[in-house]
């Protein structure tokens, strides 16, 4: 009996593969890591990217150039047992080390960072007149890149919020690209820096004048993109100025990894927080907690007395509005009557009281003029 022909398999579809600026062999230690570990890494933009091999398409970690701060030359690390070339990346928030196989590859990491970081071909480093064409066709490559999209100190808020996050978040920056206030296409800089104790901060006009964006300043400078206008305030100021970038490294919303439960593949799950596991422990709120978690409560309305809560009807009189428990103006022969106060049972009782009081003695004059 012949067997049932299995259907052809089809060829996995092929990954593509990444492009980089530049790409090698990195050997990484980070502030948490107790040894190096071999990385095929590869730049792109203001990122590193680490894989497994040079064959795969998916990165295992990544690093962000934004928060740059500067390179560093290190000893071997372990002494002179090891034959590395060694060097560290100081970042805001971190310091990484790297080992390389050569000198070479060294200066060529180190120069292709600092391109991509400085916006410009580095020239206090050993490279060769080819490693500098690379990294200048690196350089024209990356400011079009970020000619097409606003810097991360880009942010759509006003003039007082801005020095309001300068002010708040001080360890995330200190200077802050937002919309002109004129209304026009221009933006503004705002910076803030500490002078003996006392805040310092400043605003910069940026006019977008046709392709170009130029600095308002006593001897205006003309920049390609507003990442050429950051540039610009950090080289100038000899990096006392760092573009603002909030922390955003920390995720948000809790997730998992859990099994569908249709066809059993692995899904990110996101559980909503109006929505627990009705199998999950329940905890009650203690008394005191909830009873902190309370808005005050109104103070008590004071019970009326036989001489007060008089009001003078208003009317349509928008002007009387404004008086209330004070006495009546001289010259009003309006009748009075009694106000409520706040609704409690002893004031409905008084008005109930006075109303049906009222009415017996208009029914006896009626009586009497008839």
């Amino acid at each position: 009996m012949a067997s049932a022909l299995s259907p052809p398999r089809l060829p996995k579809p092929k990954g593509i593969q990444p492009s980089h600026y530049y790409e090698g062999f990195l050997e990484k230690r980070g502030p948490r890591d107790q040894d190096y570990r071999k990385f095929w890494a590869g730049l792109q933009g203001l990122t590193i990217y680490f894989y497994s091999s040079n064959r795969d398409f998916q990165h295992l970690e990544k690093l962000d150039l934004r928060t740059f701060v500067k390179l560093t030359d290190e000893a071997p690390w372990g002494g002179s047992r090891d034959p590395g070339i060694h060097f560290s990346l100081v970042l805001r928030d971190q310091e990484v080390k790297f080992k390389v196989e050569s000198l070479e590859s060294r200066e060529m990491w180190k120069g292709f960072i600092l391109t991509v970081v400085e916006l410009r071909v580095p020239s206090t480093l050993t490279l060769l007149p080819g490693h500098l064409y690379m990294m200048a066709e690196v350089l024209t490559k990356e400011e079009a890149r970020r000619s097409l999209e606003l810097p991360p100190c880009f942010l759509k808020v006003s003039r007082l919020e801005a020095q309001l996050l300068l002010e708040r978040y001080p360890e995330c920056g200190n200077l802050l690209l937002r919309p002109s206030g004129d209304g026009k296409d221009g933006v503004s800089v705002t910076t803030r820096q500490t002078l003996s104790g006392t805040p310092v901060v400043r605003h910069y006009k940026v006019k977008h004048e046709g392709a170009k964006y130029v600095i308002d300043v006593e001897d205006p400078f003309s920049c390609s993109s507003l990442d050429a206008v950051v540039n610009y305030f950090v080289s100038h100021t000899n990096k006392a100025l760092v573009p603002f970038l909030l922390d955003d490294d920390y995720e948000k919303v809790l997730g998992y990894v859990d099994a569908d439960k249709e066809n059993g593949e692995s899904v990110w799950m996101a559980p909503s927080a109006s929505d627990p596991d009705p199998d999950g422990p329940k905890s009650l709120p203690s008394a005191a907690s909830s009873q902190d978690k309370l808005p005050p409560l109104p103070p008590l309305p004071r019970l009326p007395s036989q001489d007060d809560n008089y009001v003078t009807p208003i009317g349509d009189d928008p002007a009387a509005a404004d008086y209330v428990n004070q006495d009546e103006p001289k010259g009003n022969n309006k009748p009075l009557v009694r106000k409520l106060v706040g609704g409690s049972p002893q004031a409905v009782l008084l008005a109930t009281n006075v109303t049906a009081e009222l009415a017996e003695k208009l029914q006896k004059r009626r009586a009497l003029e008839q």
